[in-house]
């Protein structure tokens, strides 16, 4: 059962900002728009909120933070750097809480590279030949659909922004950026990662 408009109250519109990290204003419009629904309402912001993180993407990152993370007291270290425009934001606690938990995710994925654009062509070939390989004697067209999904779920396992976020599965690294993009009105970029493991 939806609710009426004047019953959206001060409780729901906060409940749905601390859920989205949305501002007040777009979390009491989402609500009234969606007539209370919350779950409607926090899709109708990350749409918005898609639409607006895209519009900063071309935004230069210039400024930013390197942080450390140290695992398994001592066995798993990770250095990251991650870039925003300003420095009034990177001194945010905010914005260090995000580095520190993507820091934290490298540390737990193992991802190997920040996008898709950054694997190695040789990987690229070689998980297609492994995949071609296990489905050998099928039509080609099946073939290359279901070797073009096998790379999909490659890219999944090793390129940070398109792994599940280890604290929370339903959004991916690329989704968490967006939503903090948008929360905080500024571009922000992983520019880069280093992972140590001992023994690895």
């Amino acid at each position: 059962m939806t609710k009426a408009m004047s019953e959206i109250t001060a409780k729901m519109v906060g409940e749905l900002r601390a859920k989205t990290g949305a501002g007040l204003m777009d979390c009491k419009k989402a609500l009234k728009e969606t007539n209370g629904n919350e779950d409607e309402a926090i899709d109708l912001l990350r749409k918005k909120g898609i639409a607006s993180a895209a519009k900063k993407a071309d935004r230069d990152a210039s400024d930013g933070l390197v942080d450390c993370y140290i695992h398994m007291g001592g066995k798993i270290g990770v250095m990251v750097e991650v870039n925003c425009e300003t420095d009034f934001v990177a001194k945010t606690d905010d914005f260090k809480a995000l580095v520190r938990d993507i820091a934290m995710h490298i540390a737990a994925a193992s991802p190997t590279c920040v996008n898709r654009e950054d694997v190695p062509a040789e990987v690229i070939e070689k998980e297609k030949e492994i995949a071609a390989g296990q489905v050998q004697g099928k039509p080609e067209n099946i073939v290359e659909k279901i070797v073009s999904g096998k790379l999909e779920k490659v890219y999944q396992e090793i390129v940070l922004l398109e792994q599940p976020f280890v604290k929370n599965p339903d959004v991916t690294i690329q989704d968490l950026l967006k939503a903090q993009i948008t929360k905080m009105g500024e571009n922000i970029v992983v520019n880069r990662f280093a992972r140590f493991q001992i023994g690895a």
